[in-house]
């Protein structure tokens, strides 16, 4: 189900969960289902009478809030279905008839889809438990409200939902004919939902229903035969590498239009599974906050800033500093819309159905995370000659200073994804501190395996000039970092083992691969492998830790 909106209503579920006995719990669900009836989606309600109505009046709302109509009945048809299953009720310890989706299908003649559907119009469910088995229900009282008052709709659905068995074997006879006669399954469906009058996803349904059912006779070749994950993974991004959709379906076996609805299966399913971090704030929340946050950014001091560059600096460093720092007032803009942005992305996600196609939603979700990604990077580049000053007082002999620069600026995109900007602290005091431990950790590595290597005049072993046996040793140190590697490389998974085998060339006779080309190989952006990278050798230090290897460079 889809997260509260009212973080005052969630957390009046959890104080519910930790002090009511089940006999409570049944009252307060009873009392909490009884006031959905009453609520209108365009009016405010006060918090403190929705609790005193819901517990009864138990002299624990003081709470001075008030809560948008819409909002409440979004998060009361939660609590109802949260408390039900965490109370772990029985169908018989309700006091009325009790209907399963499949009994208000059958009732009302329409599929179990549609009756999903009704859920999220206002027809309130509980999860009970049926023998050893807990299943979505509805009340007959809540089920007769919901039928009264969307009576339109009830019956539309009825009359228009299900086919009869004779109706059913017709469209299949005529589906065959026209599809033998070389017809789209978009033409097929169109036509026949035509000539009964049908939705041509009504007719598309039946012949997949089919197909399902006579895999020895499909109207479709090879579409009753289940793609699995990896290949709805491949067609998706195969779609994004702009592979023609005719070419797709032949090479599934599917038809263009099913071929365009796994990738937006797929596109949703992604984006559900992407984790969205941001910073919360009250202000998220308060009236007209997209107006003032997403608003014009305050204006920068006329004054322009002299800019001295460090000596010695290449021209690729020495750019950096064309970009000009950010006042507290601006710093505190972008954050503050960086993290708005992400929280409307989330809301927005958490109330997406991925049953539904819903490709305005899925297009919003992924605008409003291009704009935040579009903020951080400018917060990036402002700071980037952070990281600069920082390793210039941290480089050692012997030491490449653009590594320990790229080591930084990813420590650098991290500080500024966990950063709170409302704690009043400027970013430089947090990234700081971020880059130097970061830093402390990967010298203090390096430094520990030159150590190794020294010889009886305190010069660093050079590796790339060592002959004879020092030769030898660095074959055999290298065999049994290689070794290794391989032990815990075993223990990642498939996706984040490949990204990091071909980045680094592990496999023996192979080569380094930038990310553009990783991207190209796994059908993704030179970003999105960038991002998993990162994970990836996240996870390879955890995993070397726990088991105290010590390979250098990880």
């Amino acid at each position: 189900m889809s997260q509260y909106r009212s973080p005052a209503i969630r957390q009046l579920k959890d104080r519910e969960l930790r002090n009511a006995s089940t006999e409570s719990l049944l009252d307060v669900i009873t009392r909490a289902e009884d006031l959905l009836h009453e609520l209108q989606p365009e009016a405010d309600y006060e918090y403190n009478e929705l609790c005193r109505r819901i517990t009864a009046g138990d002299g624990r709302c003081a709470r001075d809030l008030k809560l948008s109509g819409a909002d409440v009945l979004h998060d009361l048809r939660l609590l109802v279905e949260d408390l039900s299953d965490e109370a772990d009720l029985d169908v018989a310890q309700m006091t009325e008839p009790v209907l399963t989706v499949e009994d208000v299908s059958r009732r009302f003649n329409v599929s179990t889809k549609t009756v999903e559907r009704w859920r999220s119009r206002g027809l309130v469910s509980r999860r009970l438990r049926f023998g050893n088995r807990k299943r979505v229900a509805f009340l007959q009282s809540s089920v007769d409200r919901f039928a009264t008052a969307h009576a339109e709709e009830v019956e539309r659905g009825s009359r228009f939902s299900q086919l009869t068995d004779a109706e059913r074997e017709d469209v299949i006879r005529q589906a065959r004919q026209l599809l033998q006669s070389g017809a789209s399954l978009a033409e097929v469906t169109r036509q026949i939902g035509k000539n009964y009058s049908r939705t041509p996803e009504a007719i598309r349904y039946t012949i997949r229903k089919h197909d399902q059912e006579n895999p020895d006779q499909p109207l479709i070749p090879n579409a009753s035969i289940p793609l699995t994950n990896e290949q709805r993974g491949e067609i998706f991004d195969a779609y994004h590498r702009s592979v023609p959709v005719e070419r797709l379906a032949r090479q599934y076996g599917r038809s263009e239009e099913a071929i365009l609805q796994i990738v937006e299966e797929v596109r949703a399913k992604r984006l559900l599974e992407e984790p969205i971090e941001f910073v919360y704030s009250p202000e998220f929340e308060e009236p007209g906050a997209e107006e003032v946050i997403l608003g014009p950014e305050p204006e920068a001091s006329k004054k322009k800033e002299r800019v001295k560059l460090p000596s010695g600096l290449p021209p690729y460093l020495a750019s950096l500093y064309e970009m000009p720092l950010l006042t507290r007032q601006q710093e505190v803009y972008y954050f503050r819309k960086m993290n708005y942005l992400k929280f409307c992305a989330a809301r927005l996600r958490d109330e997406l159905d991925i049953t539904s196609r819903k490709a305005k939603a899925l297009d919003e979700i992924e605008r409003l995370l291009k704009q935040a990604a579009e903020v951080r990077d400018l917060l990036v580049r402002s700071n980037l000659r952070l990281v600069v000053s920082i390793a210039k007082r941290h480089i050692r002999s012997g030491a490449d200073f653009f590594e320990l620069i790229s080591d930084g600026n990813i420590s650098l995109m991290r500080a500024i994804d966990k950063f709170d900007y409302t704690k009043g602290f400027k970013l430089s005091t947090y990234a700081t501190w971020a880059v130097m431990n970061n830093f402390t950790r990967s010298i203090g590595a390096e430094h520990a395996q030159n150590e190794r290597f020294k010889t009886g005049t305190e010069e660093f072993f050079d590796s790339a000039s060592s002959t004879g046996t020092d030769q030898f040793e660095q074959e055999l140190v290298n065999r049994h970092q290689r070794e290794a590697l391989s032990t815990i490389l075993s223990k990642l998974g498939e996706r984040d083992r490949d990204i990091l085998t071909l980045r680094f060339g592990l496999n023996e006779g192979s080569e380094p691969l930038t990310l553009e080309q990783v991207g190209r190989q796994l059908g993704v952006t030179k970003e999105r492998i960038r991002q998993l990278e990162i994970r990836a050798l996240d996870r390879l230090r955890s995993i070397a830790a726990e088991t105290e290897l010590d390979i250098p460079g990880i």
